[in-house]
């Protein structure tokens, strides 16, 4: 177990998440903020989310505040640094920081392939083995790691990084990688896949850190699977949630903050270079896709699915005929003015805006922004994915009958 990091008078830490409309999945985020505590006695934490879910973002930054904090060490809440960790939290931080001078928040780094990290997947799929039901050799086992999927390649190529060191560090006869969604191949065409290469057990392990619609689809997926490959033993390993080496790694990353170590891997970031397929992305300005649904995902105490959500509140017709809250995404239009630096990799030093007052503190590589101004409406989309018609993916049945749904907004 990590010694704490020892924090200096004034410090809270905030930690920040996507939010999910699976009630389960927020409540497993609060126990993270209360191991958190637990590791660091005496300093404020808080915490909160950039959609579908309360409190959000801004008021956990209040809730510090309010407890006399003038230095918050910002975590993303992410395994990998995808548009969440590099645009939308910070241009959150960045628009709160702009409001209250005298205010420093430092940014750090997601949590990344991580020795910690992997043993403690290794835990996990352990623990899927402990529990089956018959004896079979490791080289008679596939492990199938599933990823969130994400729009940035080198997010998801961390993914197979992942897959890889399993794979070779517990000896399984194969392993393959797939995707809840946005990118290729989906986790059932990746079952077909694994089935076919004729190995007596799958293993199928998502590299989560908590439950969720995203992850409810896995182990649907999983058991589509076994009623449709009898033959193969198919077992569902429990994602990451609140393992001990998990909370060890988020202290790492709240202390490379205090030392200044806090560097985000800009070497394959589509914002910064020429990836391939993603050249159209360089530079691209750093904003928030969230703020027109931040908080959305209450009032659905009554919803059939009892706080477990499958996603199904998406569908007007459930809502309307379940009498619940329907908000349908991408139809939130207003406009409004933002100033704020057009980063697309965090900068290591403070960034400014146009009046020169210092905004978050981000910890990463060289900064390649200028401040500006802008102006727009939320009506816009991410960037068109190059492969969005791919046959494997990213496109896949909602579990809505006869709606097709992207994933990346389903969590």
């Amino acid at each position: 177990m990590n010694t704490p990091p020892i924090l200096p008078a004034g410090t809270g830490i905030m930690l920040c998440g996507h939010g999910s409309r699976n009630q389960r999945a927020v409540g497993e985020f609060a126990v993270l903020a209360e191991r958190l505590r637990e590791r660091l006695p005496g300093v404020p934490v808080e915490y909160g989310y950039l959609e579908f879910a309360n409190p959000v973002i801004h008021l956990g930054l209040d809730r510090l505040r309010a407890q006399g904090v003038n230095r918050i060490l910002a975590v993303p809440g992410m395994l990998f640094a995808a548009g969440h960790a590099k645009n939308d939290i910070p241009s959150v931080l960045n628009t709160y920081a702009a409001g209250h001078p005298g205010l420093t928040i430092t940014y750090g780094r997601e949590l990344g392939v991580d020795l910690k990290m992997l043993r403690a997947a290794g835990d996990r799929v352990q623990q899927a083995v402990g529990a089956a039901p018959s004896e079979v050799a490791r080289t008679d086992t596939l492990l199938l790691v599933v990823g969130r999927g994400a729009s940035d390649p080198d997010a998801n190529s961390n993914v197979a990084k992942v897959m890889r060191m399993l794979w070779e560090g517990m000896g399984f006869g194969w392993a393959e990688v797939a995707y809840s969604g946005v990118t290729f191949p989906l986790v059932a065409p990746a079952l077909d896949h694994a089935a076919r290469l004729g190995y007596r057990r799958i293993i199928v392990f998502p590299y989560f850190l908590f439950t969720g619609v995203l992850v409810k689809r896995i182990y649907d997926a999983a058991a589509e699977a076994r009623a449709k490959y009898p033959q193969i033993e198919i077992l569902d390993a429990p994602y990451l949630n609140d393992h001990p080496l998990v909370i060890d790694t988020f202290l790492d990353r709240i202390n490379e903050m205090l030392v200044g170590q806090n560097l985000m891997n800009c070497a394959m970031c589509k914002y910064r270079e020429q990836v391939l397929s993603f050249e159209a992305e360089v530079g691209l300005r750093q904003e928030s896709h969230h703020q027109h649904v931040e908080g959305i995902g209450g009032g659905l105490e009554d919803c059939p699915c009892r706080g477990d959500c499958d996603s199904s509140c998406r569908d007007e017709a459930f809502c309307r005929k379940h009498g619940l809250p329907w908000t349908p995404l991408q139809t939130h239009q207003h406009d409004h003015d933002h100033v704020h630096p057009h980063v697309h990799a965090p900068a290591r030093h403070a960034l400014l805006t146009d009046a020169g007052a210092p905004l978050v503190r981000l910890g990463a590589a060289p900064d390649h922004g200028h401040p500006h101004g802008h102006h727009y409406d939320h009506t816009h989309h991410h960037h068109p994915y190059p492969h969005a018609d791919h046959p494997l993916g990213p496109r896949t049945l909602d579990r809505v009958p006869g709606r097709l749904a992207r994933e990346d907004k389903d969590r």
